[in-house]
């Protein structure tokens, strides 16, 4: 479920020494599935065991992971990297704003989870989103642009050039094209 480098493990068995014994760290996120899910990780003496947590076991500690953040701790990794700058503790979970869904899910499932855990954050960074209206019959996924997206003059090149490409290399055979309905015309609907 959760990978932890062994330059991460050898900063928490150092981080743990302080702590009292029987000590362990708690992965969690907060918000799991939605937009705004946060991942963390904290100290867990032992009376913050709960009976439903997923225990993990690394080398000279354990990892306990509560039972609601589980499905979307899953593909997720703790590096702890240094460099001129520093170091860093860094945790990715790609699937802690929507949980994975099986290859065997709708297309309306699948396209949503790569909009939810590749694309967004991707458009994120220039402060937009898209949301999935709908797959029409003939196949193509209709979407909406949102936040910086909205009345941005590279809409078209991200759409065609980004998205479409991206999901049609995802769905071949199954998704066909890629329309946007967003209202691009700057106004008072756009983000500012």
């Amino acid at each position: 479920m959760i990978t932890i480098s062994d330059a991460a493990q050898a900063h928490f068995v150092t981080l743990l020494a302080d702590q009292p014994e029987g000590t362990h760290i708690r992965v969690f996120v907060i918000s799991p599935g939605t937009a705004t899910a946060e991942c963390g990780v904290s100290y867990c003496p032992p009376d913050a065991v709960e009976a439903d947590d997923t225990e993990l076991e690394f080398t000279g500690f354990n990892a306990m992971v509560d039972e609601k953040s589980v499905p979307f701790l899953e593909d997720a990794s703790i590096d702890f990297v240094t460099d001129q700058l520093g170091s860093q503790l860094t945790l990715k979970a790609p699937n802690a704003k929507m949980r994975k869904v099986s290859s065997d899910a709708s297309l309306n499932e699948r396209i949503e989870y790569v909009i939810q855990s590749e694309i967004n954050p991707q458009l994120a960074s220039h402060g937009g989103n898209i949301m999935l209206m709908e797959v029409s019959e003939e196949g193509v996924a209709i979407l909406q642009f949102g936040g910086g997206c909205n009345g941005c003059s590279m809409v078209d090149v991200t759409l065609k050039d980004g998205i479409e490409k991206q999901l049609l290399d995802m769905f071949p055979g199954e998704l066909t094209g890629v329309k946007d309905i967003t209202e691009h015309q700057a106004g008072e609907h756009s983000y500012q």
